[in-house]
């Protein structure tokens, strides 16, 4: 294809694929998509471990790395704060009223629940995130995104030494003026049918809305439509749209090779585009994920409230954990709580397929609107 996306990024076909597995990002590569690999919640440690295997595995391919570095955040001023420091400042309301829905779900509470990590920065921490870039330019990476914001001067400038493209995402029109001016390469125009942290308007109407803001103030940015996305046809919708090509995220938890667990991928297979709420049960923004038993919780009339990020993750990532592993054992209570990001798209995720499986189906979908629409002018003609 020709699409701008697919020289900027060496691809053949224009279809991102964020993922927090390695195994995901992989697939997708060597099937001829580009594979972007969330790497927020790794150590830079261990980030060096799962790029040396994807370096190991995708057969040369190329492909990315996402980091999250909130542009508005309170803490971002606090110098030297700890994950044990920050998680000092849980109000006793919050640790009661998880350990009491956990106790009323038959779920003991984690060891050292809410206490963080000793010496570790707290979640979403800048500086945390750009050691995670240092560590991701040893690798030959072909892009690195950022959400939530403007990517920091840093960011943009490892990018330009490195030569390599810098995509944000924005959810709305004036947040991709704001990227543009900034020196991002890529803007992701994410809908609110995401997962994950997303805003209020809708893909249909943000993606061309973006393009046509962006054309007007001069930029020449290619656009990544986002939110919702889970087929060819789709892909070739936006594409109608201006859209240089996709950039998708849901669509890969229904994989095999997806970190999410297999009771999770029971209750999205069955679930539909209704079944998904913006919460900020989990990181303190409201982020699209599965309705259950947590997120409703958190909107009863007995919550105390979500906590702001990033004080929210610490609250709520241990006792997710709790959760997936009490339901693995076979406790039908826990599985009512299990939950993770997903988008409205999920009604038409209708079974558990492979990565490549997946990148198939989009480009034959694909082929057959773009023949369709096609056969209209020629009808016409």
């Amino acid at each position: 294809m020709k699409s701008k996306i697919c020289g900027m990024l060496n691809i053949e076909f224009p279809l991102v694929a964020f993922s927090h597995c390695r195994d995901v990002v992989a697939a997708v590569s060597r099937a001829g998509g580009f594979g972007v690999l969330g790497a927020t919640a790794f150590t830079p440690e261990q980030l060096e471990v799962e790029l040396a295997w994807i370096d190991a595995h995708v057969d040369g391919k190329p492909y990315g790395l996402d980091v999250l570095i909130p542009e508005n955040l309170p803490l971002n001023s606090e110098k030297g704060l700890t994950s044990e420091g920050l998680a000092q400042r849980i109000p006793q309301a919050h640790r009661t009223f998880v350990n009491g829905l956990l106790a009323a779900h038959g779920i003991e509470a984690p060891d050292g629940a809410y206490a963080g990590r000793a010496g570790a920065p707290p979640p979403f921490s800048p500086e945390q995130a750009m050691k995670l870039l240092e560590v991701a330019f040893r690798h030959p990476i072909r892009l690195i995104a950022n959400a939530l914001g403007v990517p920091p001067p840093e960011m943009v400038a490892l990018a330009r030494d490195h030569g390599v493209p810098l995509a944000a995402l924005a959810g709305a029109k004036e947040h991709a003026l704001r990227l543009a001016a900034a020196g991002v390469d890529i803007v992701v125009a994410q809908g609110g049918e995401a997962g994950g942290h997303c805003g209020e308007v809708s893909t249909l109407v943000l993606v061309p809305e973006v393009v046509r803001a962006l054309k007007a103030a001069g930029h020449s940015i290619p656009v990544l439509a986002a939110g919702g996305i889970m087929t060819g046809r789709q892909m070739a919708g936006c594409m109608a749209m201006g859209a240089a090509g996709v950039w998708t995220g849901s669509v890969w938890l229904a994989t095999p090779e997806a970190e999410t667990s297999e009771i999770f991928r029971e209750k999205l297979v069955a679930a539909g585009s209704r079944d998904t709420v913006r919460s900020k049960s989990r990181t303190g923004k409201y982020s699209r994920q599965l309705r259950s038993g947590w997120t409703d919780a958190w909107e009863g009339e007995d919550s105390p409230g979500a906590l702001p990020m990033p004080m929210q993750s610490l609250v709520s990532e241990p006792a997710l954990r709790s959760i997936e592993a009490s339901a693995a054992a076979g406790n039908p209570e826990a599985r009512k709580l299990v939950t993770y990001f997903v988008g409205q798209g999920v009604g038409l995720v209708d079974g558990v397929k492979s990565s490549r499986a997946v990148v198939a189906e989009f480009m034959d979908e694909f082929a057959e609107a773009v023949s369709e629409m096609s056969a209209w002018l020629d009808d016409e003609a």
